[in-house]
Order: structure tokens, then sequence, then C-alpha cells
């Protein structure tokens, strides 16, 4: 791959934990990727812009309000009118019942990683994947 793979990480919606993202944050940074982090309480829109300014290969949405179901296929669909890559990673870690781990995949979810999830693990699935 060229360069480094960039990474988004972002909190879409009104949940206001954002420990978990932080830690994969930083553990992403340690491992060498570029990440940008966007704060809490971020719209799908503010998301979507994001993503096409930063010129990311991964998305990285943590979600533990329950709104996956809404917010993520959201985040999905206005990358893609607002004419961002095609070929983005997009990743998802929270609390999602196993229920809608298909309709996620089905939106264009890649993955879903839940609580307690090693970041190495989090990091040999993104060098595996993402096109950078």
């Amino acid at each position: 791959m060229e360069g480094k793979i960039r990474v988004l990480v972002a909190k879409p919606g009104l949940d206001g934990h954002d420990r978990g993202a932080k830690v994969v944050a930083r553990a992403l940074r340690d491992a060498g990727f570029e990440v940008v982090y966007t704060g809490l309480h971020q719209t799908p829109d503010q998301i979507a812009e994001a993503v096409i300014q930063e010129d990311v290969d991964v998305v990285g949405l943590s979600i533990l309000s329950g709104a996956h179901n809404t917010l993520v296929p959201r985040v999905i669909e206005l990358v893609k009118k607002k004419g961002g890559r095609q070929d983005l990673l997009y990743l998802v870690g929270g609390i999602v019942p196993r229920e809608d781990v298909d309709y996620l995949r089905a939106a264009g979810v890649s993955e879903v990683f839940g609580p307690g999830t090693p970041t190495e693990d989090i990091v040999a699935y993104i060098r595996q994947h993402a096109k950078g």
C-alpha cells in the first residue's frame, strides 16, 4: 500500500460515551494509521462531510445508543450521495445485537466489533481489508 491508511473514528447521534472510541483511535494511531477523531454528537451529515474532506480509507462508527440501524446506513448513504469514495471500509463498534449485524452488513458495513474486542484484532482487520 502507498502511504498510511487513513481512518476516521466518529460518534454519531446523542451517545455521550466516547471512552471506547478514544481507546480504539489511540490504538490505531499507535499501529501507524493516520486517525481523525470527530468527537461526540456528530450528525450523519457531519460525518459524511468529514469522510469526504479527510479522504479517509476507513470509517469507524462507535455507537452505544442503540440507534445503529438508523445512523450507520444514513452515513453510508450520504457519503455515496455526496460523491465519496465507493471503496471505503465501514466498521461499527459498540453494542450491536447479533440480529442487527446482517442488516448493517447489507447496508455496507464490513465488520462489527463488540465490547471487549482486542484492539489488535481491529488493527489486523483494517490492515487486511483496507484499500489505502
